[in-house]
């Protein structure tokens, strides 16, 4: 017995299911205590007051209030400047 169909089937077309990653709550939206606000691959985003990151880097809010994004400058191990986004709930 032959283990592929004969006829109109591939070996590809096989793809993974996308993850729902990027920012579930923007800047000067409510947020209530458990939501999630960035799903993340990476700490793309830092974590401020009001927010704590999950093993899987999701950031979410510990206290009930307002997201607020904020930017400021980071040294790397290396010695180098980089721009940092940080999430907090005030």
């Amino acid at each position: 017995m032959a283990h592929t169909k004969a006829k109109s089937t591939t070996k590809l077309g096989r793809d993974s299911e996308s993850k729902r990653l990027g920012v579930k709550l923007s800047d000067g939206q409510i947020a209530i205590t458990g939501n999630i606000i960035i799903r993340q691959r990476g700490s793309k985003f830092m974590v401020g007051e009001g927010v704590k990151m999950g093993k899987d880097d999701t950031i979410y809010a510990v206290k009930n209030g307002k997201v607020k994004f904020t930017t400021r400058k980071k040294i790397n191990y290396d010695g180098n400047r980089r721009l940092v986004k940080i999430v907090n709930v005030v």
